[in-house]
């Protein structure tokens, strides 16, 4: 009978190595004579597994009571014989799985590709249906402001964009441009993925959109068919323009309609203007050191603006010295020679369509950003026509006085003194002339009628503290002291020195007292005079609720449009019309965008506004303010200020000769005007040695005399209230006079007989 493997594999010698060494018997087992028919298969697969279980326990060399421990070869060799038998079920059920498993992923592969592949569908389709033949005509459409007669009298962006073809465009700025806005912009199909995901990463970690990661091609789409939102779907939009733009266009004729369509700041889009703007020259004559400048402003214009910001647009323009060396497109020695230049600009002010009457046009922008939410860019792209409260020939006259240097102070000649001047009509508050600056003005430059924050002085006076008395019983023949006075530790002075004791209210407005009004403000509570002022439209922080607010020692001050405002409101019988400039705003067809909402509040009692009107008046007519009054004897009333120079050492020797601020702010029936004299930066050598009754006094009355020539003089309106008061003593006079005739009547035959009876005893007597 055939011995079986299985039992020859247990009779084996453990000491062979290979599976081709005879088997024998190992001592001290028991032979089965019979032979393996005796035991079935199962039995003998059971044995083997016992045996091979006992012996790979063991440590080699180990005796066991079964037989001779087995070594790791003949471990192997048993493997080699058990594994089919043991394995086969195990393989089977794994290979079942994997079948399983494979046909998922291939289901979900074959899923995902049709998902894919219907979006790319869809997108590409709508991307196909995006509009982009705006791109043909890049020109944005300039805005007109509108005077108060309908005419247009400034175009907003009137630096049209000038076309220059690639080639005209110098190497070194397209380098520039492509080093800091695109590096990778000849390579990518109009986005950039990796841009985008490092964006998208630092969007991650600062829980913002701030991150753009957009290429040339991008920021073209947003420019020009996008708004400026960062949210995810104007990205998407923004992506879609940008394949789209790149499947349309060459790499070079895009980058021709980026630089010939991205703003530059100062009211310029295209490489060409802003050439022309700030180095006076065409784009091809640019210098590196120019061009580099240029090619950092889209990032942000206002912010890099060498106009505004020259530090930040030398360090801007330094980055993309660096950049350009770092890609490779300027070496070393260039790169060392360039970034040591200085920054020279050279602006073109030829253009006639630059923008007329600047200091009025900033206000304006400033105010349609601030009251109706237009952009910057908007109003100077969108072909808007902006309405306005300027009256041409007021305005002009304000501008022809500033550009008088004869009637301002001269200056030591690196710096001039600086003015700013705000003429409103006080029935409607509408702003009629600003003029923000004396000498060349830039767009958008420091308004200082409008911006500028400095303390009033002695105009102050009527607003916090004569308005606020009047309303409370005072008079203008209330006498106030007038003496020495200490109160808390503060202890004003009269500016001739002097004390008088007593002076009237009237006496104190009209030669510009200090004592009397600090005092006055202490009697009435320093409380009525900051509600005064607040409801004069001035809205003061809590550090200026002090007796200082009587001579208008404020801590940051007010602008001459603030004065004006509160002023205006004493001139309209205490009504305050909020000052305004926009009338309303429409498209260039006419269809209306913004109408502006009259907004009146009420300042104080008709009767107290004139009251004080009639102050001011002598104020200017035998005051402080004499240097106001119209020659054509058109009613004017005012008030000067002055400020002192602060008191420190580096104005010590200067003492009381010297002042930082000067002020007058005054009215007539038709308009009001305030007006601010003094150096931006006042120091030792640049400080005021004139006061509120001389220069800005003149001014006044220059601006007034030329924008009320040939308009027909008329008083100042009576409340009325003033009128009835009249009345009734006009009426009381007549009565009086005739209850004098009556008693002179009544007494007439008296004499005639005293009379008589002297002339008989005249006659008695001569007889």
């Amino acid at each position: 009978m055939k011995r079986s493997p299985i039992n020859g594999w247990l009779s084996r010698n453990p000491k062979e190595s290979t599976p081709s060494a005879s088997l024998q018997k190992p001592s001290g087992v028991r032979h089965n004579p019979s032979g393996s028919p005796e035991r079935s298969h199962k039995q003998a697969l059971q044995a083997a597994r016992a045996a091979w279980g006992k012996t790979a326990g063991k440590s080699q060399g180990a005796s066991s009571s079964q037989g001779p421990a087995v070594k790791p070869e003949q471990k192997q060799n048993k493997t080699d014989i058990a594994g089919p038998e043991t394995e086969a079920p195990s393989k089977v059920a794994k290979s079942g799985k994997w079948r399983v498993k494979r046909r998922m992923l291939l289901w979900s592969a074959l899923l995902l590709f049709l998902a894919g592949t219907s979006f790319i569908g869809l997108f590409a389709l709508w991307v196909r249906g995006l509009d982009i033949s705006k791109l043909e005509h890049p020109l944005p459409e300039p805005s007109f402001v509108m005077d108060a007669g309908e005419q247009p009298v400034s175009q907003l962006s009137s630096s049209r964009i000038i076309p220059v073809p690639l080639a005209e465009i110098p190497a070194d700025l397209k380098n520039a441009v492509i080093a800091v806005e695109d590096r990778r912009f000849y390579e990518h199909a109009g986005f950039d993925l990796w841009s985008i995901g490092r964006a998208l990463i630092r969007d991650l970690q600062s829980g913002s959109l701030k991150e753009g990661g957009s290429t040339i091609t991008q920021q073209l789409a947003k420019n020009l068919f996008l708004d400026s939102d960062k949210t995810l779907s104007r990205k998407v939009k923004e992506l879609g323009y940008a394949i789209k733009i790149n499947f349309a266009y060459s790499k070079d004729e895009i980058l021709e309609l980026y630089l010939n369509s991205i703003y530059y700041g100062e009211g310029r889009w295209g490489v060409e203007g802003a050439a022309r703007q700030y180095f006076g020259k065409p784009v091809k004559e640019l210098t590196l050191a120019e061009s580099a400048l240029l090619a950092g402003l889209p990032k942000a214009p206002t912010l890099y603006s060498p106009v505004k910001n020259p530090d930040k647009a030398l360090e801007r323009r330094n980055l993309v010295l660096s950049l350009m060396l770092e890609q490779g497109t300027i070496d070393e020695a260039t790169y060392a020679q360039t970034v040591n230049q200085p920054i020279a600009l050279k602006p073109d002010n030829g253009e006639s369509l630059k923008g007329r009457y600047p200091s009025f046009v900033d206000y304006v922008m400033d105010e349609a950003e601030r009251l109706y939410g237009f952009t910057e860019q908007q109003i100077l792209t969108l072909g808007l026509r902006i309405h306005t409260t300027m009256d041409v020939k007021v305005q002009q006259a304000a501008e022809e006085v500033y550009r008088t240097d004869a009637l301002f102070p001269a200056d030591p000649g690196d710096r001039p003194v600086q003015s700013g001047v705000v003429v409103l009509d006080h029935r409607t508050g509408g702003i009629r002339a600003i003029v923000g600056a004396r000498g060349d003005q830039v767009y958008r430059g420091f308004n200082r009628a409008t911006k500028l924050k400095r303390q009033p002085g002695s105009t102050f006076k009527p607003l916090a503290v004569y308005g606020p008395a009047l309303e409370r019983g005072y008079t203008p023949d209330s006498l106030l002291y007038d003496g020495r006075l200490d109160i808390g530790g503060y202890r004003p002075s009269n500016w001739d020195g002097q004390t008088r004791g007593q002076v009237t209210l009237r006496e104190a407005v009209l030669r510009s007292w200090n004592i009397p009004p600090v005092w006055l403000l202490n009697e009435i509570g320093i409380d009525a005079g900051l509600d005064y002022v607040r409801r004069a439209g001035i809205d003061l922080p809590e550090k200026d609720r002090n007796l200082s607010l009587a001579l208008g020692g404020l801590s940051a001050g007010v602008s001459p449009l603030q004065m004006a405002q509160a002023y205006g409101a004493i001139a309209n019988q205490g009504v305050m019309e909020r000052a305004h400039a926009i009338t309303r705003i429409t498209t260039k067809d006419g269809h209306p965008l913004v109408e502006a909402v009259p907004q009146r509040t009420m300042l104080t009692a008709p009767v107290h506004a004139y009251t004080m009107t009639q102050l001011l008046q002598e104020a200017v007519a035998v005051g402080t303010g004499q240097a106001a009054a119209l020659l054509d004897g058109r009613p004017t009333a005012g008030k000067t200020g002055t400020t002192q120079l602060p008191d420190t050492p580096e104005f010590a020797r200067i003492g009381g000769n010297g002042a930082k601020d000067a002020w007058f702010v005054g009215f007539t029936p038709e308009l009001t005007a305030a007006i601010w004299l003094g150096y931006d930066k006042t120091d030792q050598n640049h400080y005021l040695t004139t006061s509120g009754g001389a220069v800005p006094a003149v001014l006044f009355r220059e601006i007034m005399t030329r924008a009320l020539k040939d308009v027909p003089v008329t008083p100042f309106p009576v409340p009325d209230e003033v009128l009835a008061a009249q009345q009734a003593q006009l009426q009381a006079k007549p009565s009086k006079r005739q209850n004098m005739y009556r008693d002179e009547e009544d007494r007439k035959p008296k004499r005639e007989e005293r009379r008589a009876k002297e002339e008989r005893k005249d006659r008695k007597n001569d007889d």
